[in-house]
């Protein structure tokens, strides 16, 4: 059995706090958290990816198209495809990101 918390996982170097919880040569599963007024840039990853919404609202663009997201919403996203992520409200939004390697 392998546990990893939170508070001690190894950062993502980007801007905002991310956080690998597993890692495995198929898959990747990285805990987003964005503070109000906090943006992950848009870009485009090589893989599709599964965002699960744990808690707040936050607005997702993906390709053309931005639409808020709430919690317990999951969105799927196809490799190559646009994609960032804004908190415009009072919460922090904490957001899994499954990465299908």
């Amino acid at each position: 059995m392998r546990i990893t918390e939170l508070k001690s996982a190894e950062k993502v170097p980007i801007p905002i706090d991310a956080r690998k919880m597993l890692v495995r040569k198929e898959c990747e599963l990285i805990h987003l958290s964005l503070q109000p007024g906090e943006v992950l840039e848009t870009h485009t990853n090589p893989f599709p990816v599964a965002f699960y919404v744990l808690a707040g609202q936050g607005d997702l663009v993906v390709g053309a198209e931005t639409r808020r997201v709430g919690a317990d919403t999951v969105i799927e996203v196809p490799a190559g495809e646009v994609r960032g992520w804004t908190n415009p409200g009072p919460e922090v939004l904490r957001v899994l990101v499954l990465k299908l390697l």
